[in-house]
C-alpha cells in the first residue's frame, strides 16, 4: 500500500496522511509517482485547511439541500419500496480539462458507430447479411422491435441522446462498460450534485475553474425544439410514474427544461395522432422524451400486460405524427454481446479503430470464443447475451472464484456448451479508485463515470462534467445504490477562466420555453384537486379533536351532553385513544401525500416536505404515548403546521389551472365540512356550547364578537358560517370563489350558454346569496351537501376523468 502526501505545509497532511492507493490499482488523486495530480491540487489544500467539524458542518449544508429539494433515491426490498436520502459522497471526482477532451474523442466516435449500428438494425441489415453479427443476437433479441423495422427515415438520426458508463483500468486507460441509449437516466442527479456540492464549497467552486454544466442543458432544450420543428404539439416527457426509482429526476428534468410531465394514461392516440388528455380536451403531442421501457410503450403491438404505456403508439410513431427523442427500439445497442463485435464493426466501417474500448466481451456462439472463456475462466464474467445491465452490475452475473473451484460450476459448464449464443463472457474489471470520505478520513473507492453527450446542429456535445458512482466499499461490484453504493459530482477543472452559464440567463439562440397554460393533464388536474381537498379533510379533524380535548383539558366529563353529542354527530363514536384519533387526520393526509407524489413537477419541494413532515408528526403522535394532559398542545401544534402548508401551497403556486383545482378541491371540502357542522350543531336537540362550538370549528370567534354585540344565536352563527361572503370559513365565501375558479375553467363561459359546471355552481351561490337564516334548515343543508358533492362528479366528469 502506498501512502500518498501532498508537501503544501498545511493542515492537507493531516488530512492526506492515512490515504492509501490499492496495489495494482489506478488512483485518480494520487498519480504513479505518489504525488496529488495537479486537477486536484487546488481542492485539498482547501479541504486541508477545514477542521474536522467544519468539514462535518459544510457536508451536512449539502446534503440538507438534497432533502429540501426532495432529492432521494427508491429501496426495493421483497414486497415494498421506500424513499432513502440521496448517498452524495461529499468529495467530487477530478479530471482535467484536456483528459476530459481525449474521453470526449472516444465517445463521440463511439456515439457514430453505435448511430451507423442502429439504423443498419432497422433498414438494410447488411451487417447480418454479411455475417458481422450474427442473426441471432438480433432475431433473438427482446430488444430489437420488430415493429418498427423501416418506420424511421434515413434521413434523420436515430439517436439524440446517450450516456455512457465508463471506467478506468490500471493502466490508466480508459475503457466503455456500457452504452445507455434507450433512456439515459441521471442526467438530472447531475445537476442536483453540482447544486449540493456548491453548497458544500461555496467560495471555493465560485473561484475554481470548473466547468459549468447548464450549457450541456440549454443543449438538450435546444435539440427538443429543433426535434419538433415547425409543429405546435406539446413536448412531454413519459414517465413510468412515481414508484419507478428515476421519477424525482424525470419531475426536476421536466420543471427544470420546462416541459410536460407525463404518464401513458395522460395519453391517447385517435387517428394515427398521440395526443395528451388535458383539462382543455385532448391536445396534440409532438415530441416525446420517453423514460418507459420501450418494450411497454404500447400494450397494443409490444407487452400486452403493460400498464405505463398508451395504445397506438407505434402506430403515430410510424406515421411521423409523433417522434421521440432517440428512435423507439434504439435500446438494442444496449445488448451485451453487441460489445463482442463492435470493434470489427469500426475498424470496417470508420476505419480506424475505436479510440476508447470497451471492455474485452467473447459471445459464446461460437466455439472459439467459447473455448477462449473456458480457458480462462479465472479472468472471466459470464452472463446472459441478450441482457442490457452490465455483466457488474447483474446480481445473476456469474464470477470465477479461485479459492473454491479450479474451473467453471458444472451448470455453467454445461450452459457454455448447449446454450452459449446465450451467453457472454467479459473480462473481470479492476476498476481505478476516487477518495470519500469516511468516518474524519479519506479512503480509496472503486468507481466508475457516466458520461452524457447530445446531438445538436454542430454535431455532438458532451456534458463538461458527469455522474459517478462509487462503490460502498471495496467490491467494484458494488457501485449500485441498492447496495449500498454512493454517487458523486465530476469536475472538470480548466487552467483558465470558464464560461458561466445558466438556464436563467439563456443564450440569444436559445428557445423560448412557453407552453398554453391548458396543458394540464387532466390526471395533474385531478391529483391537485384532491391534494386540496385531503389536507382540508384532515384539518377539519385535527380542529374537531382540538377542540373535543379542549374541552376535556377545561375539566368537562367525557360523559357530558356536549362531549357525547361531538362523538355520535360528529365524531361517528371514534374512540377518544390518541392512536384512533390520530388514524382520522392520517389517512386523508397519506391520502394527500399519495395525490402529491404523482404531480412531482408540479407541486414545490418546499410544500413537498412540508406534507411530509406533517405526515411523520402524525405517525409519532400515533406511535408515541402521549399523556392526556399534553394531547391538546401536540394537536395545536399539528394544526399550525397544516395551516402553515396550505398557505405555503395557495400562497406560491402560479395562478394557471392547476392551482384552480387546487383551491376548488380546498373549497369543496371546506364548504361540506361546515354544511355537517351547522346542520349538527344547529339541530334543536343540540346541548349547551353547541353553537360556540361551531364558532370554533370554524375559527371564527373573534370574527364573530366584533360583528354581532350579542351572545351567539343560531341566526348570528348562521349568519357567519353559511351566509357570510367575507368570512373565509363560509359556506357561501367557498362556493363563491368556487364560482370564480370555475369561470376561468376551459369550456365555462364565453359562450351563449354557461358550461354545465359554471351553471350548477352558480345557482348554488345565488341560493346562498338569497336565503335567509331562518330558512337553513336541516332539509336545506341536506340539500346544499348534495349539490356541493353533485358539483364535485360534475367537475370530474367534466375535466378529472
Amino acid at each position: 500500500m502506498a501512502s500518498a502526501r501532498i508537501n503544501t505545509g498545511t493542515a492537507g497532511n493531516d488530512l492526506l496522511a492515512n490515504y492509501t492507493t490499492q496495489p495494482g490499482v489506478h488512483d485518480e488523486m494520487i498519480g504513479a509517482d505518489g504525488a496529488v495530480k495537479p486537477a486536484w491540487r487546488d481542492l485539498m489544500e482547501h479541504l486541508g485547511g477545514l477542521s474536522p467539524e467544519g468539514m462535518a458542518h459544510r457536508f451536512a449544508r449539502g446534503d440538507q439541500y438534497l432533502r429540501e429539494a426532495g432529492v432521494f433515491y427508491r429501496q426495493y426490498d421483497d414486497t415494498v419500496s421506500s424513499e432513502r436520502e440521496w448517498p452524495l459522497s461529499h468529495i467530487p471526482v477530478v479530471l482535467g480539462e484536456s483528459e476530459w477532451a481525449e474521453i470526449g474523442a472516444g465517445l463521440v466516435q463511439r456515439a457514430d458507430l453505435l448511430e451507423h449500428v442502429v439504423q443498419d438494425f432497422y433498414g438494410a441489415n447488411d451487417l447480418v447479411r454479411t455475417g458481422q453479427i450474427p442473426a441471432a443476437l438480433l432475431g433473438q433479441n427482446p430488444a430489437w422491435l420488430r415493429p418498427m423495422m423501416g418506420a424511421h427515415p434515413k434521413s434523420e438520426p436515430f439517436l439524440n441522446f446517450l450516456s455512457f458508463e465508463i471506467g478506468r483500468g490500471p493502466d490508466g486507460k480508459w475503457w466503455v462498460i456500457s452504452d445507455l441509449v434507450e433512456s439515459p437516466t441521471t442526467t438530472g442527479f447531475a445537476i442536483e450534485n453540482r447544486v449540493a456540492l456548491t453548497r458544500v464549497f461555496p467560495n471555493f467552486f465560485s473561484n475554481a475553474n470548473v466547468h459549468r454544466i447548464a450549457g450541456f442543458f440549454q443543449a438538450i432544450q435546444q435539440r427538443l425544439f429543433d426535434l419538433r420543428g415547425k409543429g405546435t404539439g406539446q413536448i412531454a416527457m413519459l414517465s413510468p410514474g412515481p414508484m419507478n426509482q428515476h421519477y424525482a429526476e424525470h419531475a426536476y428534468l421536466a420543471r427544470y427544461l420546462g416541459l410536460l410531465l407525463v404518464e401513458g394514461e395522460d395519453l391517447i392516440v385517435t387517428d394515427g395522432q398521440a395526443m395528451v388528455r388535458t383539462v382543455s380536451g385532448p391536445k396534440p403531442l409532438s415530441l416525446l422524451w420517453n423514460r418507459v421501457p420501450a418494450a411497454m410503450i404500447d400494450p397494443l403491438e409490444l407487452d400486452a400486460g403493460s400498464l405505463i404505456g398508451t395504445p397506438g403508439l407505434l402506430d403515430a410513431l410510424r406515421r411521423r405524427t409523433l417522434r421521440t427523442l432517440n428512435a423507439e427500439g434504439a435500446g438494442v445497442l444496449e445488448t451485451r454481446a453487441l460489445m463482442a463485435f463492435l470493434p470489427k464493426i469500426a475498424r470496417k466501417h470508420l476505419g480506424q479503430p475505436l479510440i476508447m474500448p470497451n471492455i474485452a466481451t467473447w459471445w459464446c456462439g461460437h466455439a472459439a470464443e467459447r473455448d477462449h472463456v473456458i480457458n480462462h475462466c479465472e479472468q472471466m464474467m459470464v452472463g446472459s447475451a441478450f441482457s442490457t445491465v452490465p455483466l457488474m452490475a447483474d446480481p445473476g452475473t456469474f464470477v470465477f472464484d479461485a479459492d473454491k473451484q479450479g474451473s467453471f460450476p458444472e451448470h455453467v459448464m454445461k450452459l457454455l456448451q448447449t446454450s452459449g449464443r446465450e451467453l457472454v463472457g467479459q473480462e473481470t474489471v479492476t476498476l481505478s479508485t476516487t477518495p470519500v470520505y469516511e468516518n474524519g478520513r479519506l479512503v480509496a473507492r472503486p468507481m466508475c463515470l457516466r458520461v452524457f453527450l447530445v446531438r445538436t446542429a454542430r454535431g455532438w456535445q458532451m456534458m463538461h462534467g458527469g455522474y459517478a458512482r462509487v462503490s460502498g466499499g471495496n467490491d467494484p461490484k458494488a457501485l449500485a445504490m441498492q447496495r449500498g453504493g454512493q454517487v458523486a459530482d465530476v469536475w472538470v477543472v480548466s487552467d483558465r477562466p470558464v464560461p458561466q452559464t445558466s438556464l436563467l440567463t439563456p443564450t440569444a439562440d436559445a428557445p423560448t420555453r412557453a407552453f398554453s397554460e391548458a396543458a394540464l393533464p387532466s390526471r395533474a388536474a385531478d391529483n391537485l384537486f384532491w391534494v386540496g381537498r385531503n389536507v382540508e379533510r384532515a384539518e377539519f379533524n385535527v380542529r374537531l379533536f382540538r377542540a373535543y380535548f379542549a374541552r376535556i383539558s377545561d375539566g368537562v366529563s367525557p360523559d357530558a351532553p356536549i362531549l357525547r353529542y361531538i362523538r355520535k354527530r360528529l365524531m361517528y363514536d371514534v374512540s377518544a385513544e390518541v392512536a384512533k384519533i390520530a388514524e382520522r387526520f392520517e389517512t386523508p393526509l397519506y391520502q394527500g401525500l399519495h395525490a402529491a407524489t404523482k404531480i412531482g413537477d408540479r407541486f414545490s419541494p418546499d410544500g413537498m416536505k412540508a406534507l411530509k413532515d406533517i405526515v411523520q408528526d402524525v405517525d409519532r403522535l400515533r406511535a408515541t404515548k402521549v399523556e392526556p394532559d399534553d394531547v391538546l398542545s401536540e394537536i395545536s401544534l399539528l394544526l399550525r403546521k397544516i395551516t402553515g402548508f396550505s398557505g405555503l401551497v395557495h400562497e406560491n403556486m402560479y395562478r394557471s389551472h392547476g392551482w384552480r383545482f387546487l383551491s376548488l378541491g380546498t373549497s369543496l371540502e371546506r364548504a361540506a365540512g361546515m354544511v355537517r357542522v351547522l346542520r349538527e350543531l344547529g339541530r334543536a336537540d343540540a346541548p349547551d356550547g353547541a353553537l360556540n362550538l361551531a364558532l370554533e370549528l370554524g375559527d371564527s370567534i373573534v370574527s364573530h364578537r366584533a360583528r354581532f354585540s350579542v351572545v351567539a344565536d343560531k341566526a348570528s352563527v348562521f349568519h357567519m358560517l353559511a351566509l357570510d361572503g367575507n368570512n373565509p370559513r363560509s359556506i357561501r365565501f367557498h362556493v363563491s370563489r368556487a364560482n370564480q375558479q370555475i369561470k376561468e375553467l376551459p369550456g365555462q363561459t364565453g359562450g351563449a350558454v354557461l358550461g354545465a359546471v359554471a351553471q350548477r355552481v352558480l345557482l348554488l351561490e345565488t341560493q346562498l346569496a338569497t336565503i335567509s337564516t331562518d330558512k337553513l334548515t336541516e332539509e336545506v343543508f341536506d340539500q346544499i351537501e348534495a349539490e356541493l358533492w353533485a358539483l364535485s362528479d360534475a367537475l370530474t366528469e367534466t375535466y378529472l376523468v
